[in-house]
């Protein structure tokens, strides 16, 4: 029985004393501050620390599980900060679309390298050990510099940086209409698209009003003038085509008449070689018979010479046949002359 009692006091005077042992170790541990992060958090109004010195640049998304994982070692990272001589900062692209869109990041988590305003992309794990290493080792001396356009300092980047905060802002204040306000997600569509329409409107009236502010329009008889050179150009272009086709047609005729006059005279030229043929057979027939008639006149007694002479006689008329000329023949030398 006195055992039995004793249990239950026991275990009610160990749980006061436990009770008693908290109450007096919590305030204590309460009082103990915080462990402070030395990852500086970067915003577009101190991003320009990062063009001084050496720094190693985290991008990162609250609702990143891959950010979230490497969270811890970037801690780790930046508390050899100092040992290695480095300073470690973030940037939440949430917060800061404007320094997203200036670096080009496009996917999460990324990391870059800064050195005295030169940036390198760190394609590495996010872990410690190969993080400290390529500090240590100066491995980011190997990698490609963004230089140029792609520099996060350059023109191209800064105006790259003004559209994605623009982006920021359109989308911070669709999730308004939609979450705070409770409005249908087509209503806030509409909404952007007549703002867009309206906004481009007015951006075109401001153009053309600049454009006619600066615009310096010329005096009236100025303005004729020129007209009138204008005119007087086009009328003289005109002439010009108009005596090169005269002059083409002249050449052209030129050269039909050259041509003409050529076949002409190969025609007569032609007629004249027929001619001299011609002479020429009339002659060799001639002497042929010149010679027949002395040869049947040194040969024999008249009776041969009778006969000889009836041969020629046929012959002769067949020559004067012959040297009858025909009618086409007649009318084709015409022709040609």
């Amino acid at each position: 029985m006195a055992g039995g009692r004793c249990g239950p006091q026991l275990t009610a005077l160990l749980a006061a004393w436990i009770a008693a042992v908290a109450a007096t170790a919590g305030p204590e541990e309460a009082a103990l501050p915080p462990e402070q992060s030395r990852v500086q958090p970067m915003t577009a109004s101190n991003w320009t620390l990062v063009m001084e010195g050496e720094w190693m640049l985290k991008f990162y998304a609250p609702w990143c599980p891959s950010c979230q994982q490497t969270d811890s070692e970037w801690e780790a990272f930046a508390k050899n900060g100092e040992i290695l001589q480095i300073s470690v900062g973030k940037v939440d692209v949430i917060q800061e679309p404007g320094l997203s869109g200036r670096f080009f990041v496009t996917t999460l988590p990324a990391f870059f390298h800064a050195k005295d305003g030169i940036f390198r992309r760190y394609r590495g794990p996010g872990i410690f050990e190969d993080l400290q290493n390529y500090i240590l080792e100066k491995k980011w001396q190997s990698v490609e510099p963004l230089t140029g356009w792609k520099s996060p300092a350059s023109l191209t980047m800064s105006g790259m940086a003004g559209l994605f905060s623009i982006s920021g802002k359109i989308w911070h204040l669709h999730n308004y209409f939609t979450v705070t306000l409770g409005i249908p997600a087509w209503c806030s569509y509409v909404f952007f698209v007549i703002a867009t329409l309206v906004f481009g409107l007015f951006m075109g009236l401001v153009l053309v009003v600049i454009s006619e502010c600066f615009y310096v329009p010329l005096p009236r008889h100025l303005s004729e003038r020129s007209e009138q050179n204008r005119r007087s150009e086009e009328a003289h272009r005109a002439e010009q085509l108009q005596d090169a086709e005269e002059e083409k047609d002249d050449s052209n005729e030129e050269e039909n008449k050259d041509s003409l006059v050529d076949d002409e005279e190969e025609k007569e030229d032609l007629g004249d070689e027929d001619e001299a043929e011609e002479e020429e057979e009339e002659d060799n027939l001639a002497a042929g018979v010149d010679e027949e008639r002395s040869e049947a006149n040194d040969q024999g007694p008249p009776g041969e010479d009778g006969v000889t002479r009836e041969e020629v006689e046929p012959e002769e008329a067949e020559e004067g046949i012959s040297e009858q000329p025909c009618p086409a023949d007649t009318e084709h030398l015409q022709q040609l002359e």
